[in-house]
């Protein structure tokens, strides 16, 4: 049978414990500054209503009604109604596939809900930054500003369905020789003329 040799723990002197946590402490709040500081600024998404249910992901499709603006206040883009010939295939609002986005609007609308409006500003490093399209409205290194409303949004492969689904009603309305038809109306229907009005 083996021996132990037993050795004596000598005692900890009064006050090395706490010494040895506050240690640790600033050790540890050191790191996590040094890690903030190296952070690049991200977006700030602030709710003006808000949603309900789950958010997109970053491969999903949102449908949503925006105004873009600079610092200034100057409008750079906004959100057009898109008059689809055929109702009830997509939601109303602007499609945008995240996966095209500049990546600050992708991290805000992940941070959204259906039905929510928000006020998203994304700094410019997450935008365009230096490499702004040529000719347009935006200056380089300009921080955005959107004004959002989160109508909807699908997948991507739902999208590329129904898209595909939209395509192959409008083939076979022209080979016809009529309009799409609304849910509910008859095929071939005459669109409504200027001096109609617009469609109640």
């Amino acid at each position: 049978m083996t021996e132990v040799t037993r050795v004596p723990l000598q005692p900890i002197a009064k006050g090395s414990l706490t010494k040895l946590w506050l240690g640790v402490l600033a050790a540890v709040l050191l790191a996590a500054g040094i890690a903030w500081l190296a952070m690049p600024a991200g977006v700030s998404v602030e709710v003006v209503r808000a949603g309900e249910g789950p958010s997109p992901t970053a491969n999903d499709v949102v449908f949503v009604n925006y105004t873009g603006r600079l610092d200034d206040g100057t409008v750079f883009d906004r959100s057009q109604p898109t008059n689809l010939p055929v109702e009830g295939v997509f939601p109303d609002g602007t499609p945008l596939p995240l996966s095209d986005m500049v990546p600050g609007f992708t991290q805000a609308m992940v941070q959204t809900q259906k039905g929510g409006q928000y006020t998203v500003v994304i700094p410019s490093d997450l935008a365009f930054g230096a490499d702004v399209p040529p000719g347009g409205p935006i200056p380089p290194n300009a921080d955005l500003t959107f004004d959002v409303e989160v109508v909807d949004f699908m997948t991507r492969e739902d999208f590329d369905q129904r898209l595909q689904t939209l395509q192959q009603m409008m083939m076979q309305q022209q080979m016809q020789g009529g309009a799409p038809a609304a849910p509910g109306g008859a095929a071939g229907a005459v669109p409504p003329t200027e001096q109609d009005g617009p469609p109640q």
